[in-house]
């Protein structure tokens, strides 16, 4: 296997050759900027521990494994594709940002049903206006760091992008025009006269929800579950993850750590360029 290890800096030479001494490496090859490909390399269960303290991320991966292997990268929108969680900063419009959250946050890891917990923070909303909406997608919604050099590569390589969330389709669909995504598919407010009524129309899309949409369109491509990459970052996306030949714990919760084939704790979304594309 080749050990791929990448940072937020450069890495210096002498973790490179303490962690080639650990996974008994050949030869160790500068792939790109912060990103180091140690060949012939054997695990070692010193090496997580030592490359979380000096915040690196690192993955085993096949020599004859390519990003351009794959056929569809489905990702999660909130807190992966883009910094924030949408309906925390919704609710901040109305000054009640930190219950939103609160509950967010039980849901991201594992304690509260996916369901309960969206309809609970949407009933919260009740009366906003719709034009707060537009407020959070111009004033605070941004893009994860590597975010747009991750999508020109997949596009130069024809793979094709969904972006699959248990927030709200106002953001997905205008991500999914702006960037140029294949696929988008989220939960729909509902509005009358201008204003949420506090209720998401339709069922919720939730974990299985996101896990039955990528089964589609994986179908549909006529792709194998080896050729599908997915990404996430709370408990609702482990469903969907594990669909997926590939699972991408983008900052994730403890929860989905555990249960993803790799981890990105500190670069940013193009990693799995890095990761694959050596």
């Amino acid at each position: 296997m080749n050990f791929i290890i990448q940072g937020i800096q450069d890495i210096a030479p002498a973790h490179l050759t303490y962690l080639a001494g650990l996974t008994t490496a050949s030869r160790i090859e500068q792939t790109s900027t912060h990103t180091y490909r140690l060949y012939d390399a054997k695990p070692h269960d010193a090496v997580a521990a030592y490359c979380h303290e000096h915040q690196f991320d690192y993955g085993y991966v096949r020599p004859n494994q390519h990003l351009s292997d794959f056929g569809l990268v489905v990702m999660d929108m909130d807190s992966t594709l883009i910094s924030i969680e949408c309906i925390d900063e919704v609710a901040d419009m109305v000054h009640i940002k930190p219950q939103v959250a609160a509950i967010t946050e039980a849901a991201m890891r594992g304690e509260i049903d996916f369901s309960e917990s969206l309809c609970r923070r949407v009933a919260l909303l009740a009366g906003l206006e719709e034009s707060a909406l537009q407020r959070v997608y111009d004033e605070r919604l941004q893009l994860n760091h590597g975010a747009e050099a991750l999508l020109a590569k997949l596009k130069e390589y024809g793979i094709k992008t969904m972006l699959v969330s248990g927030g709200f389709d106002f953001f997905a669909d205008r991500l999914k025009q702006r960037l140029g995504l294949d696929y988008a598919h989220a939960n729909t407010l509902e509005i009358i006269n201008g204003q949420l009524t506090g209720k998401v129309l339709g069922g919720v899309l939730d974990a299985q929800g996101k896990a039955d949409w990528l089964v589609r369109i994986r179908d549909k491509l006529k792709l194998k579950a080896e050729q599908v990459i997915a990404m996430g970052d709370g408990a609702n996306d482990l469903k969907m993850m594990a669909q997926a030949g590939v699972s991408i714990a983008y900052h994730a919760k403890p929860i989905v750590l555990a249960q993803a084939s790799y981890a990105f704790n500190f670069v940013g979304l193009d990693g799995l360029v890095n990761l694959f594309d050596n």
